[in-house]
């Protein structure tokens, strides 16, 4: 049991953030059923000393391979940046925590072996989790986007009791449920940033020695993400819309860029322009920037329309924006 103190101001002591380093140590740890069909893919083996160091789940992996993100968002260039300035006495202080740690380059040399490390997980990176980053990232920002409003709307405790079965907040206290945790309690209330996170399902993962508490929990709708056949369009849906734009609809579950949406449906990057302009028009979509990237989701409208064209003999709202 990992404790995390937080007090009555808890909201205000609480931030998200998307991790591409904590993505990578996830990945290593053993995934799970849930993520088969990429596990079955033909990739290269990570580098020897990534390999190393994150050992199956269960075993202790050295917390500075995850230091805390200095943004919402911010990508693995700046967080490998962040992981090359390690303080040498840091790096040994974690090795000296697993087995054989002592005895790695990286304990005697912190600072050529963070640069190989860094180099190793690039390359990992590259091959394992960047041909499926913008789904993956889509899926992040989404959970984020949910909790984040959460957060404003319902409060600290409604949050952090929803994260994960083994996570409660109590009495001012962040309680997490980890037989193999060797993580330190946090007795000083100091914050905490929380990760959604691809790979961390169906556990949850903690490191406190950074001076901020991080809490890796598995995003909603991770069982969703592998998802490759499309679902036969409603009849209804597909009468009022078009296919095309009936297609868009099902598949914005999460916000998804143009190019994430061409690629899932099949339709083209122009068409699919088209289609969202016409949407937007009716009210259906909503478009938001995240970073550089020109974000889609579902209005509480087209929530309405979908959840009527999937029950079978259900008549589409009359007031809807989209019924004639």
């Amino acid at each position: 049991m990992v404790a995390i103190a937080l007090p009555p101001d808890a909201a205000t002591r609480i931030r998200f953030a998307v991790s591409c380093l904590w993505e990578v140590v996830a990945s290593l740890r053993g995934v799970s059923s849930v993520h088969r069909t990429w596990a079955l893919r033909d990739r290269p083996d990570p580098g020897g000393l990534l390999a190393r160091l994150v050992p199956p789940a269960g075993g202790y992996a050295p917390d500075f391979l995850t230091p805390p993100p200095g943004g919402p968002a911010t990508g693995l260039p700046a967080e490998l940046a962040t992981l090359r300035r390690t303080d040498p006495e840091v790096v040994r202080e974690h090795l000296a925590l697993m087995p054989g740690g002592r005895d790695l380059d990286l304990f005697r040399d912190p600072a050529t072996g963070l640069a190989r490390l860094c180099d190793e997980i690039a390359a990992y990176w590259d091959t394992a989790i960047a041909p499926d980053w913008p789904r993956m990232r889509a899926l992040l920002d989404a959970d984020v986007r949910r909790r984040a409003h959460h957060l404003a709307t319902e409060g600290a405790a409604a949050v952090l009791n929803d994260l994960h079965e083994r996570v409660r907040w109590t009495g001012g206290t962040l309680l997490v449920d980890q037989r193999h945790c060797t993580a330190p309690d946090v007795p000083d209330g100091s914050g905490l940033v929380l990760v959604p996170s691809v790979f961390a399902w169906p556990s949850v993962l903690t490191v406190s020695s950074w001076g901020t508490p991080q809490l890796a929990y598995p995003a909603a709708g991770v069982a969703t993400l592998w998802e490759e056949e499309q679902a036969p369009l409603p009849d209804a849906l597909r009468a009022l819309l078009g296919a095309g734009r009936a297609r868009i609809l099902t598949e914005l579950g999460t916000a998804l860029s143009t190019t994430e949406l061409a690629r899932r449906t099949g339709i083209t990057p122009g068409g699919i322009s088209q289609h969202l302009r016409i949407l937007r028009a009716a009210g259906l979509v909503a478009t938001h920037r995240e970073g550089r990237l020109l974000l889609n989701s579902l209005t509480p409208a087209a929530e309405t329309l979908l959840a009527a064209a999937r029950q079978p003999g259900q008549a589409l709202p009359a007031d809807h924006p989209g019924k004639a």
